[in-house]
């Protein structure tokens, strides 16, 4: 028995919203029975993009991180729910029956990602399937999935090992998005955006020019990372956890090295770091 999952890349998201627009195509107005009731135009996102904005002026980010239903394996949804009217199918996906949830706005209220909603005019919870109405018609995949144009999401089947979702949840580092609710999603994530240091190296006797190709390096938490400068004299280190603290070594021949220390209380723009010759 398959056990479906899909596993977010947040690197690759460009916020493009085609996941969105796709199961709005979906679902708006269209009725399936037994696995959803239609999705009214306002007031649902079954497929959230929720925006992260990081960092500061003059280096800012911009991080996009798709929120469906997580398919929970421990769904406090399905604690909530009374008859039946929430159920994990043999493949993973947990349904909410539009027939027996009728009026149990309780369930909407349970979830803690806040991704299933009460639909106060049919008085039905309602979230995303993951289209198990087409993966039983014999698509292969969910509508937000085959609409996405840089891969940031890959469906498939966790128990088989030759697929390329359960090749690569192998492979890197997944995370589940608030791993501190502990619902043991089936919905999981690359890249999920962490503290990040950046800041600029110049060169005190070049005044105006970019300080390219200068050795930076990164240590604390475990972690000894190296880079360089880009054409712009500008570095950054992505990945860092909160509230540690970390030291950035610079160094180039011919002038003195430099150490900065800082904690990751918040994203971490160090600004100009002025090298000064030997």
């Amino acid at each position: 028995m398959p056990r479906y999952s899909i596993l977010i890349d947040v690197s690759k998201c460009s916020g493009c919203h085609n996941c969105f627009l796709a199961c709005r195509d979906e679902y708006f107005e269209n009725d399936y029975p037994k696995y959803s009731a239609a999705q009214p135009l306002d007031g649902q996102f079954w497929m959230q993009i929720k925006e992260i904005e990081r960092g500061s002026y003059p280096q800012p980010k911009l991080s996009y991180i798709p929120t469906p239903c997580m398919h929970c394996e421990s769904a406090p949804c399905m604690d909530a729910a009374k008859d039946g009217a929430v159920y994990r199918r043999d493949d993973g996906i947990v349904i909410i029956d539009p027939d027996k949830a009728k009026g149990q706005d309780a369930i909407a209220a349970a979830c803690p990602y806040r991704v299933i909603f009460y639909n106060a005019a049919t008085q039905l919870p309602q979230k995303c399937t993951l289209c198990a109405h087409r993966l039983d018609e014999g698509e292969k995949m969910p509508r937000c999935v085959e609409s996405c144009p840089t891969g940031a999401l890959l469906f498939g089947d966790l128990e088989d090992p030759k697929s390329e979702i359960a090749k690569l949840a192998a492979e890197a580092k997944v995370e589940a998005l608030h791993p501190e609710f502990k619902t043991d999603p089936l919905v999981t994530y690359i890249g999920l955006p962490k503290r990040f240091v950046a800041g600029e190296v110049v060169m005190q006797d070049t005044p105006g020019e970019c300080a390219q190709g200068v050795n930076v390096s990164l240590s604390g938490a475990g972690l000894d990372l190296e880079t360089q400068t880009d054409i712009f004299g500008d570095f950054e280190f992505e990945g860092l956890e909160k509230k540690v603290n970390y030291q950035i070594s610079i160094s180039a021949d011919g002038y003195l090295s430099k150490q900065v220390t800082f904690t990751t209380h918040k994203d971490v723009n160090l600004g100009e770091i002025v090298l000064a010759p030997k």
